[in-house]
């Protein structure tokens, strides 16, 4: 493979009606690494990152490079996630308590978490109001849907005039009929205290699920009509010209196979903060990334230095004293499977 210019795409080639808006789309939110307060106490030696739209798997070794113990508060945080009634929003576990099934180990033992959560419109806190309504905080959530329509008239009344919740039927009279829809926006952080003991490595693993994005067609594939659309994805992903006459020469092949059957590639997408790795002490001394496509078929764009292929579905990026100036973004195309007559 030729070598990659600075934030080149990736563009894996495999062998061999309208853009998806609405219900046929979902959005996604990004998620990111571990932060603590800026220390010069405390430094990230090593990061391994995997990351694919079923899980993303870090490994990370810090060290305490002073002569004392330090005890801080090591945290996850989740962005703002702001419900959209025509758009559904990828959270991949439906237990609020845990939205993303986050799981975490210190030194090969697991780490129970606190999760704060927080619901704002606005500016304002209305995490209390929500609280006292029995509703769960993230606005995407059916079960606030659920709540919030059950509520006895008079509160939902005090809700939309609090232009907390909007209705499609405002003035039907079963109050269970309204269709009150969630207007805030809901963020969470996952935290624990750790100690880290004065010149000794320690190991800090987690896992969860990600929240991925999601199309029935891809707008790369309409150009034409998408232009602008089409020149914001690309720069996002780092979408290069292989990659795109890769897409549009199986496109073509799709259309002439199966000419009555749309696209022919769906889409996945999501995000990771890698920026917050420039929080340590000095550069993290070892980075490695792993990015899995998911099937050979499958084509993947995403922005990075030094990409090399490891197996049919994976990419690995490795770096020395690397400080993040770019947080990752994914994108992969599927290919459609043919409706059967």
């Amino acid at each position: 493979m030729r070598p990659f210019p600075p934030f080149a795409a990736l563009a894996l080639l495999a062998a061999g009606g309208a853009p998806a808006y609405a219900n046929d789309s979902t959005a996604s939110f990004a998620t990111g690494g571990l932060v603590l307060t800026r220390t010069d106490a405390i430094a990230m030696r090593s990061e391994d990152l995997s990351v694919s739209t079923r899980e993303i798997r870090v490994a990370y070794v810090f060290r305490n490079t002073s002569d004392r113990a330090v005890t801080t508060t090591v945290a996850f945080p989740v962005p703002n996630v702001t419900a959209l009634p025509y758009i559904d929003i990828s959270i991949p576990n439906d237990d609020p308590a845990d939205p993303l099934g986050f799981e975490t180990r210190v030194n090969g033992k697991p780490v129970d978490m606190a999760l704060d959560q927080k619901a704002s419109l606005d500016g304002r806190d209305v995490t209390a109001m929500l609280a006292d309504l029995g509703a769960p905080l993230a606005p995407q959530d059916e079960k606030a849907a659920n709540a919030l329509n059950a509520l006895p008239r008079m509160k939902q009344d005090q809700l939309l005039a609090a232009g907390i919740v909007d209705a499609e039927e405002p003035d039907a009279a079963d109050s269970t009929q309204r269709g009150l829809h969630a207007l805030w926006s809901w963020s969470g952080t996952y935290h624990w205290e750790q100690t880290f003991e004065p010149g000794r490595d320690l190991k800090v693993e987690h896992r969860y699920t990600p929240s991925v994005g999601s199309s029935v067609a891809t707008v790369l594939d309409m150009e034409t009509d998408y232009p602008d659309e089409v020149k914001a994805m690309r720069e996002t992903y780092c979408v290069d010209d292989a990659f795109m006459r890769a897409m549009k020469t199986r496109s073509a092949e799709w259309r002439k196979t199966y000419p009555d059957q749309g696209y022919a590639f769906s889409e996945e997408t999501f995000e990771y903060v890698l920026t917050t790795g420039a929080n340590w002490a000095e550069p993290i001394g070892s980075f490695k990334l792993t990015v899995d496509k998911g099937a050979p078929d499958n084509l993947v764009s995403f922005c990075a230095e030094g990409v090399r292929k490891t197996s049919p579905t994976t990419f690995e990026v490795r770096h020395q004293n690397f400080v993040p100036k770019r947080d990752l973004a994914v994108l992969v195309l599927l290919p459609v499977e043919p409706m059967q007559p």
